[in-house]
């Protein structure tokens, strides 16, 4: 089972740390939200558990090898890190821009193979794009950019899914439905971990959340021991009425 682990990690840009003293464990076939306020380090973290921000002091460790031991090549085939508002400055179309998350697999000056068309197929298929596949991408909208861009995650094959808020491009119909993507990409063994604002989203599909408040994680678990009253009180100064489960209610 595909272990991600950060043993007291801080991390941040330049000297100053903007993620501080993060121990946390997560484990294959789990998804996690990371949730707080604007500035209270999720994307910081989820870029440190990439590989992309390296950290200022303590350990990331994928299956208890450090990750900063893992050449980048090999790093990108075990895990695939998504954006937020990602897309693509070339006019290509939707399945060629999918096509790219195949590309640590792919040997120099190699072509796609047939597994590679079914992979890349899958993709699409399961991100709800396929009918999209020979659409340029700058023929779309922001929404269905942002689910090709979720294929391309998918592509990859990694047992590691990363990404910046999945569904904040999205209407309410496609919030679900990547939601539900997600959720059952967990269920076949993956670990997905993604930096939400949208509680409810999280409450409804999440099996743990890590609450972060100024750089530090304030809680960890079950989205209904997390997202309390008093703890949403203490971070945004309000809560939904109803509670978070109860009500469409997006922290900005």
């Amino acid at each position: 089972m595909t272990v991600l682990e950060t043993r007291l990690l801080n991390a941040g840009y330049g000297s100053t740390p903007i993620v501080s003293d993060v121990s946390l464990e997560f484990k294959g076939g789990q998804f996690i939200a990371l949730a707080g306020p604007n500035g209270s380090g999720k994307s910081t973290l989820l870029k440190a558990l990439a590989g992309l921000l390296r950290p200022q002091s303590g350990q990331i460790c994928l299956d208890g090898q450090p990750l900063r031991d893992i050449i980048p090549r090999e790093r990108a085939k075990h895990m695939a890190y998504m954006p937020p508002n990602g897309g693509s400055v070339w006019p290509l179309v939707a399945k060629r821009i999918v096509a790219l998350g195949r590309a640590p697999h792919l040997k120099p000056l190699r072509d796609l193979s047939p597994d590679d068309e079914v992979v890349i197929a899958s993709a699409l298929d399961r991100a709800g794009v396929i009918h999209l596949a020979e659409r340029s991408i700058d023929t779309l909208s922001s929404g269905e950019k942002a689910r090709v861009m979720l294929a391309r995650t998918l592509a990859t094959g990694a047992k590691i899914l990363l990404l910046d808020e999945p569904t904040a491009a999205l209407d309410p119909r496609h919030q679900l439905a990547v939601m539900e993507t997600l959720q059952a990409e967990a269920m076949r063994g993956t670990l997905v971990i993604i930096a939400a604002h949208t509680l409810d989203l999280v409450a409804r599909y999440c099996d743990s959340v890590v609450l972060l408040g100024d750089g530090c994680v304030i809680a960890q678990g079950p989205p209904k021991a997390v997202l309390t009253e008093s703890n949403m009180v203490e971070l945004f100064g309000a809560a939904p009425p109803g509670g978070v489960s109860g009500t469409q209610w997006k922290i900005r």
